[in-house]
């Protein structure tokens, strides 16, 4: 399997992590240095630790559940032992008893640990822009 593939099965594993709410292999595919950039929060979180944190809180607080994932559009960008991994993402949640649905796009930096695995280091999420109108 090439490196464009692993980064590709490495996300792929990220997301149905993700949408399984499976804690332990989700964590798992972030470094403990890993930072993370969500539109949905006011400030970066700057550890993998920090994250989890957050995580558990919307789980015990909020009643955070994940009921579907799905990517589509992946792109991934090589940079040696980096890898810029792109694409769409369609969330069902459910919080405090509520359904949401989102429509947003992501960027994660995956980086080839020592053993050849790739984790993710960086992940960035933004709300998919919406069509404007034409005047």
């Amino acid at each position: 399997m090439n490196a464009r593939e692993q980064v590709l099965q490495a996300a792929a594993e990220l997301v149905t992590a993700f949408a399984s709410n499976d804690r332990e292999a989700y964590f798992g595919a972030f470094t403990a240095d890993a930072s993370f950039v969500f539109h949905t929060l006011e400030q970066p979180l700057l550890s993998r630790d920090a994250y989890r944190e957050v995580w558990d809180g919307w789980r015990r607080d909020d009643g955070f559940e994940v009921l579907e994932c799905r990517s589509s559009n992946a792109v991934v960008s090589l940079q040696g032992d980096v890898a810029i991994f792109m694409h769409d993402v369609a969330t069902q949640l459910r919080m405090q008893g509520e359904l949401y649905f989102s429509q947003e796009r992501e960027t994660i930096v995956f980086r080839q640990q020592q053993e050849g695995r790739w984790l993710a280091c960086h992940e960035h999420l933004s709300a998919a822009p919406t069509t404007l109108p034409s005047p």
